[in-house]
Protein backbone atom coordinates (compact mmCIF):
# COMPACT_ATOMS: atom_id res chain seq x y z
CA UNK A 1 0.00 0.00 0.00
CA UNK A 2 1.71 3.47 -1.03
CA UNK A 3 1.37 6.26 1.26
CA UNK A 4 -1.18 7.74 -1.58
CA UNK A 5 -3.80 5.09 -1.21
CA UNK A 6 -3.45 5.05 3.11
CA UNK A 7 -7.09 5.42 4.70
CA UNK A 8 -7.71 6.61 7.93
CA UNK A 9 -11.20 6.15 9.45
CA UNK A 10 -12.26 9.21 11.72
CA UNK A 11 -15.26 10.51 13.23
CA UNK A 12 -16.30 13.95 12.28
CA UNK A 13 -17.91 16.60 14.92
CA UNK A 14 -19.26 19.75 13.33
CA UNK A 15 -20.62 22.55 15.04
CA UNK A 16 -21.74 26.41 15.01
CA UNK A 17 -23.33 29.04 16.83
CA UNK A 18 -27.18 29.33 16.06
CA UNK A 19 -28.04 32.48 15.23
CA UNK A 20 -23.94 34.04 14.99
CA UNK A 21 -25.47 36.00 11.63
CA UNK A 22 -27.78 37.86 13.34
CA UNK A 23 -26.18 38.17 16.90
CA UNK A 24 -22.94 39.92 14.50
CA UNK A 25 -25.33 41.92 13.21
CA UNK A 26 -26.55 43.33 16.00
CA UNK A 27 -23.57 43.46 18.26
CA UNK A 28 -20.30 42.77 15.82
CA UNK A 29 -17.93 44.05 18.52
CA UNK A 30 -19.61 41.62 21.26
CA UNK A 31 -20.14 38.84 19.02
CA UNK A 32 -17.08 38.50 18.46
CA UNK A 33 -15.69 38.43 22.12
CA UNK A 34 -17.89 36.35 22.87
CA UNK A 35 -17.17 34.02 19.72
CA UNK A 36 -13.46 34.03 21.31
CA UNK A 37 -14.37 33.07 24.55
CA UNK A 38 -16.00 30.49 23.23
CA UNK A 39 -13.66 29.05 21.18
CA UNK A 40 -11.15 29.10 23.84
CA UNK A 41 -13.19 27.05 25.67
CA UNK A 42 -14.02 24.69 23.08
CA UNK A 43 -10.35 23.80 21.79
CA UNK A 44 -9.60 22.37 24.74
CA UNK A 45 -12.13 19.90 24.86
CA UNK A 46 -11.73 18.82 21.63
CA UNK A 47 -8.24 18.11 22.69
CA UNK A 48 -9.00 16.21 25.97
CA UNK A 49 -11.22 14.08 23.81
CA UNK A 50 -8.48 13.22 21.63
CA UNK A 51 -9.61 14.92 18.78
CA UNK A 52 -7.87 17.25 16.06
CA UNK A 53 -8.91 20.37 14.71
CA UNK A 54 -9.71 20.51 11.14
CA UNK A 55 -11.25 24.09 10.49
CA UNK A 56 -12.42 26.83 11.95
CA UNK A 57 -14.57 29.34 10.00
CA UNK A 58 -16.59 32.66 10.99
CA UNK A 59 -18.58 30.64 14.27
CA UNK A 60 -18.10 26.97 13.12
CA UNK A 61 -15.39 24.22 14.43
CA UNK A 62 -14.82 20.95 12.51
CA UNK A 63 -12.95 18.58 14.40
CA UNK A 64 -11.98 14.61 13.87
CA UNK A 65 -11.79 12.15 16.21
CA UNK A 66 -10.20 8.30 16.18
CA UNK A 67 -13.85 7.33 17.04
CA UNK A 68 -17.54 7.73 17.05
CA UNK A 69 -17.54 7.82 20.90
CA UNK A 70 -14.56 10.06 21.17
CA UNK A 71 -16.63 12.28 19.05
CA UNK A 72 -19.88 11.76 20.91
CA UNK A 73 -18.36 12.32 24.17
CA UNK A 74 -16.55 15.65 23.10
CA UNK A 75 -19.99 16.70 21.97
CA UNK A 76 -21.14 16.25 25.00
CA UNK A 77 -18.39 17.82 26.98
CA UNK A 78 -18.43 20.98 24.82
CA UNK A 79 -22.83 20.63 25.39
CA UNK A 80 -22.16 21.30 28.77
CA UNK A 81 -19.73 23.58 29.22
CA UNK A 82 -21.48 26.13 26.67
CA UNK A 83 -24.54 25.57 29.53
CA UNK A 84 -21.84 26.76 32.62
CA UNK A 85 -19.92 29.34 30.79
CA UNK A 86 -21.29 32.72 31.88
CA UNK A 87 -21.34 34.00 27.99
CA UNK A 88 -24.38 35.08 26.20
CA UNK A 89 -25.18 36.23 22.38
CA UNK A 90 -27.52 39.27 22.51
Amino acid sequence: MTDRSKRKLVAILAADIVGYSRHIGRDEDGTIAALRKHTAAVLPIVAEHDGRVVDTAGDGILAEFPSAVRAVEAGIAIQRGMEGLALTFL
